[in-house]
Order: C-alpha cells, then sequence, then structure tokens
C-alpha cells in the first residue's frame, strides 16, 4: 500500500471547498448511477421474488408433505411387522429396510405430483423434507409393534 502523507497546514482562511464550483462554458456529461449488488452475491438472483401468498403456499405442502412422511412411516413400521412375518432371521431385517426405502421413493413421486412449484435452490426439500423423522418413526414403530406382538412367544418372566 502506498503511504500518503498527511497536510500539517491548517486549512487556508475563506476556502469553501465544500462548496460546488461554477465552470463557466464548460459541458459536464451526467453520470448514471449504477445498480447496487450486493456484496455477498457476485451476481443478482436469477429467480423471481416471491410474494407472500405464494410463499405460504409451499409452506403449507411442505408442511403438508412433512407430515405425510411422518405418518406413513408410522404406518409403514406397523404393517411392517406383519407382512414379514414369514420372513426369518437376517432376510427380515433387510426386506423391511428394502420396504422402507422403496416407500419414501413413493413419496417422493407423491410430493412431485402434488406441484409444489420450488425455486431451484429448494428443489432437493422434495426428497429432505422429513426424511430423518420418516426413518426413525418407521424403525421405533416397527420394533414397538414387533415386540408388543411377540412379548408372549419369548419366555421373559413377564406374566401377561
Amino acid at each position: 500500500m502506498a503511504k500518503f502523507k498527511k497536510k500539517k497546514s491548517a486549512p487556508t482562511p475563506g476556502s469553501d471547498d465544500s462548496k460546488p464550483k461554477i465552470t463557466d462554458g464548460i459541458d459536464v456529461p451526467e453520470v448514471e448511477k449504477s445498480e447496487s449488488i450486493p456484496n455477498n452475491s457476485k451476481e443478482p438472483s436469477k429467480e423471481p421474488p416471491i410474494n407472500d401468498a405464494a410463499k405460504n403456499a409451499k409452506d403449507k405442502k411442505l408442511s403438508k408433505l412433512f407430515w405425510m412422511r411422518i405418518a406413513l412411516g408410522i404406518g409403514a413400521g406397523i404393517v411392517t411387522t406383519f407382512i414379514f412375518e414369514d420372513i426369518e432371521g437376517e432376510e427380515r431385517r433387510w426386506a423391511s429396510i428394502g420396504f422402507m426405502i422403496i416407500l419414501f421413493f413413493a413419496s417422493i413421486i407423491v410430493a412431485k405430483a402434488m406441484n409444489l412449484q420450488l425455486p431451484p435452490s429448494d428443489r432437493k426439500k422434495i426428497v429432505t423434507q422429513g426424511i430423518g423423522s420418516y426413518v426413525f418413526l418407521y424403525l421405533f414403530s416397527w420394533i414397538v409393534s414387533y415386540t408388543l406382538t411377540h412379548l408372549g412367544d419369548i419366555s421373559t418372566g413377564i406374566n401377561l
């Protein structure tokens, strides 16, 4: 960086540098004001601004998708207990996990049919909305329903 010397002398009395200077006979072209671009992004956003009504409709549909996956996870976990009753051992576990993945892909297809009209930056919300809750509630309801249906099969010392 270049270093500049500070002026050590006092300003000249009567000098009005802050007043605009009058230019006689010189045509000074007008300068256009440029649109300012936010410093955090190099390019302006290509997405159209979303109004409040569209945002509320999008949020309602995403909320509906979330709660649909919650209900699907609980229901599918309970149904899995009875569907794969005939399969024994390790195959039952892998069949159940495969069933869970297939149902999740089916929920993605249903979500795409809901016409969410999401901006390009939010496209992955169709997949990620409620995925953790779906997986954990599926596993939880599968374990609890399996435990409750087979509670009397094994001698655990608990009399029912």
